[in-house]
C-alpha cells in the first residue's frame, strides 16, 4: 500500500492521523468484474501490466450468475462469445447454457490469475488534475488512485424499470426478469409479460412450457429472425456476408430468408421496423430477436400477443385497443441500462444515459487515462475488440513510464558516482 498527496491539506491530515487516506494502485483500476472487466485484465496481464478490479457484488459476472433465468442459453454460437486469449472447452455445445458460460468465465479468471476485490461499490470516480490521477471512492470507505480508469460496468449494469400507469395498485406480484428464475413459479397463472425482446420472448416460452398462460405486450415494431438459417447461425451468416456485401443488402437477404422460414410475423402482431435488423442495431442498439421456439407458441395461440398497456388495474390491465384482462402476475421484460452517470464525475465522455458519446469503434478511449469496455452494443465480440485496444494502449504508456523511471535511476546513479 502506498500513498501520494493531491494537496497540502490531505498531506497535513495524513501526517496528523499517521494513517494512509488512500491507496495508490500500480496499474489501472477496472470497475466491474463481468466479461468486460475480466477481458481487459487478462489482456493487460499478457503485456505484464498489473490491474485492480473493483466489483460491487460478491462474485464475478453477477449479471449472469444472479440476474438471469435458469433456461438461458447463449443466443450466438460459442465461437462468437469467447473472450480474448482463451477459447471455450471443446466439449461445450454450440450454444452453451448459462451455467456453462459462468464456468467458462470462472476458468478464465483462474487461468489469468484475476482476483477482483468483491463487495466494493464505487461511490464516485473523478480525475484530479492536481496530481494527474483518478480518485475512485467506494461506499466501503476507501479511496484508490491510479493513472488509468477502465469503466467495465457495461450497458447492462442494472435493471431498467419503466413507469407504467397504475402499476403500484396491482394486487398480484410484479417482478423484473432480473428476478425471474423459472416458469414453474407461475404454473397455472395468467401472466402479463411487458416486453417482446429476446428476454420477453424466452420468458413467455418458459411460462408456456410450465403451463402458465403468458400474454406478451408488444409496444413497438420488432425484428424476429430464426436463430439458424439453413443449418447455419444467422449471426454467422450475417458476419460472413458483410465481408463482401453492403449492410443494407445483407439486411434484405436476412429478411428474405426469415420470411421464408418464419412467415409473415406482421400477422401475428409482430410488425417489422422499416429499417433492416443490422442497420437498426447499428443506429439504435436494438437487437433483433433470435427465435428459439416462442414464435411457434404464438402461432398456436399458447402465447398471446397483446397491444400496449394503457393502465394497470388492481386485478389486471387495460390496453390501448380497449380490451381489459385479468392477470395473476406481471413480469417486466424491459431490459437493463448503464449506471455510469450515477458515479462517474466530471467530463463529457458519456451521455446522460451512461453511454459513450463517440460511437463504435472509437468509443473505447477518453481523456486523462479514461477507458470504456462493454458499451459497443455488439456483445462479447465488441467487448473483446475494445479490451485488446485498451490493454495495448495502456501497455505502451506503462513501458514508457518504466523506461523513464529506469533512465532517472541511471542518471541518479551517475551523479552519485561523480560526487564520490
Amino acid at each position: 500500500m502506498g500513498s501520494v498527496s493531491c494537496g497540502d491539506q490531505e498531506l497535513e491530515d495524513n501526517q496528523r492521523t499517521d494513517q494512509p487516506l488512500f491507496v495508490e494502485v500500480e496499474g489501472p483500476i477496472i470497475v466491474g468484474a463481468g466479461p468486460s472487466g475480466l477481458a481487459v485484465s487478462a489482456c493487460l496481464s499478457e503485456h505484464g501490466v498489473p490491474s485492480l478490479i473493483l466489483e460491487k457484488s460478491d462474485c464475478i459476472a453477477s449479471l449472469w450468475q444472479k440476474w438471469t433465468y435458469d433456461r438461458l442459453k447463449l443466443h450466438l454460437p460459442k465461437r462468437f462469445c469467447e473472450l480474448p486469449l482463451l477459447r471455450f472447452p471443446k466439449n461445450f455445445p454450440k450454444y452453451p447454457t448459462k451455467q456453462q458460460f459462468v464456468s467458462y468465465l470462472e476458468s478464465y479468471a483462474s487461468h489469468f490469475k484475476i482476483e477482483p476485490i468483491f463487495n466494493q461499490t464505487v461511490q464516485s470516480a473523478e480525475f484530479d488534475e492536481s496530481c494527474g490521477l483518478w480518485r475512485v471512492r467506494t461506499w466501503e470507505g476507501l479511496e484508490r488512485r491510479s493513472r488509468w480508469l477502465v469503466v467495465a460496468t457495461g450497458e447492462n449494469a442494472e435493471p431498467a424499470t419503466p413507469e407504467v400507469d397504475g402499476l403500484e395498485s396491482f394486487r398480484g406480484r410484479v417482478v423484473h426478469t432480473s428476478r425471474y428464475k423459472s416458469g414453474l413459479e407461475f404454473e397455472g397463472e395468467r401472466v402479463l409479460v411487458v416486453g417482446c425482446g429476446n428476454s420477453g420472448m424466452e420468458v413467455s416460452l418458459d411460462l408456456c412450457r410450465s403451463n402458465a398462460i403468458p400474454h406478451m405486450v408488444v409496444r413497438s415494431t420488432v425484428h424476429v429472425l430464426p436463430r439458424e438459417m439453413l443449418g447455419l447461425s444467422t449471426f454467422g451468416v450475417a458476419m460472413a456476408l458483410l465481408k463482401w456485401l453492403p449492410l443494407r443488402l445483407v439486411d434484405k437477404i436476412l429478411l428474405l430468408i426469415a420470411n421464408i422460414t418464419l412467415g409473415n410475423t406482421d400477422r401475428l402482431g409482430l410488425r417489422r421496423p422499416k429499417t433492416g435488423p443490422l442497420e437498426l442495431k447499428n443506429v439504435t442498439g436494438k437487437t433483433p430477436v433470435l427465435d428459439v421456439g416462442a414464435l411457434a407458441q404464438i402461432k398456436s395461440g399458447k402465447i398471446k400477443v397483446v397491444k400496449e398497456v394503457k393502465k394497470i388495474t388492481k386485478n389486471g390491465a387495460k390496453f390501448l385497443d380497449g380490451q381489459e384482462e385479468k392477470f395473476d402476475s406481471i413480469i417486466l421484460a424491459t431490459g437493463y441500462k448503464s449506471n455510469v452517470s450515477s458515479w462517474l464525475k466530471g467530463g463529457d465522455f458519456f451521455t446522460k444515459e451512461g453511454m459513450p458519446k463517440t460511437p463504435f469503434p472509437n468509443g473505447w478511449k477518453g481523456d486523462d487515462g479514461l477507458y470504456t469496455v462493454g458499451f459497443t452494443r455488439r456483445g462479447i465480440l465488441g467487448t473483446g475488440c475494445d479490451a485488446i485496444k485498451i490493454a495495448g494502449d495502456i501497455a505502451d504508456q506503462w513501458r514508457s513510464s518504466v523506461k523513464e523511471s529506469n533512465q532517472d535511476l541511471h542518471n541518479s546513479h551517475i551523479i552519485h558516482l561523480q560526487k564520490s
